[in-house]
């Protein structure tokens, strides 16, 4: 494949197709976007790119990323003390954010187990979990696992090794969403949605 650009172009464009979501076409535009608004686009981006670099951390306590340790999820004292949301990624962290969906604390497993993946629980930040719920002060876990195989499994093995701590072990309601037709959904959100109904 011939080149189009120097070095520099083709490395910027190389290393933007790896993030996700952008393929090497995508890439291509978004860097021919930058050099087109260098003054606008390209300065402020190298300078943001270089402060996340040297000051995003990850938080000790739930393992969100910030640049405090603890994160300011962490270190605000109007959430409460007393219940954690389980997620899979920071992501999934951030999307719950978004909606103002929890006020409690986190804890961001790192990803979920999965026996074809060579996942073990070892590889998670599974232990770290039950030893903040072993403290005491934690009184639910709410696990926020995606509707997956590996979530599922994930969330079982969770649950296991909560018993004896005195924790409440709940999950995120399955089923329909807002919104959401009858005719477009597939057949295991209808059988979960349906299983799990309840009085109005």
């Amino acid at each position: 494949m011939k080149r189009q650009a120097g070095p520099e172009v083709e490395r910027l464009i190389q290393l933007l197709g790896k993030l996700p979501g952008l393929g090497p076409r995508s890439a291509r535009r978004a860097v021919l976007h930058l050099v087109k608004n260098r003054d606008k686009l390209m300065a402020p981006l190298t300078s943001a790119l270089a402060d996340a670099h040297d000051k995003v951390v990850e938080c000790h306590i739930c393992g969100n990323v910030d640049t405090l340790d603890p994160c300011t999820i962490c270190a605000d004292p109007r959430r409460d003390q007393n219940t954690l949301c389980v997620v899979e990624d920071v992501g999934d962290l951030w999307a719950l954010e978004r909606a103002g969906a929890w006020n409690g604390q986190y804890h961001v497993l790192g990803g979920t187990l999965s026996a074809l993946g060579g996942v073990r629980p070892e590889d998670l930040n599974i232990d770290t979990l039950i030893a903040r719920c072993s403290e005491g002060k934690i009184k639910e876990v709410v696990l926020a696992n995606n509707a997956t195989i590996e979530g599922q499994t994930t969330a079982h093995y969770i649950t296991d090794r909560l018993k004896g701590l005195g924790v409440v072990a709940t999950r995120l309601a399955h089923g329909v969403p807002v919104g959401g037709e009858l005719d477009y959904l597939d057949e295991g959100t209808l059988t979960q949605a349906m299983r799990a109904r309840r009085p109005m």
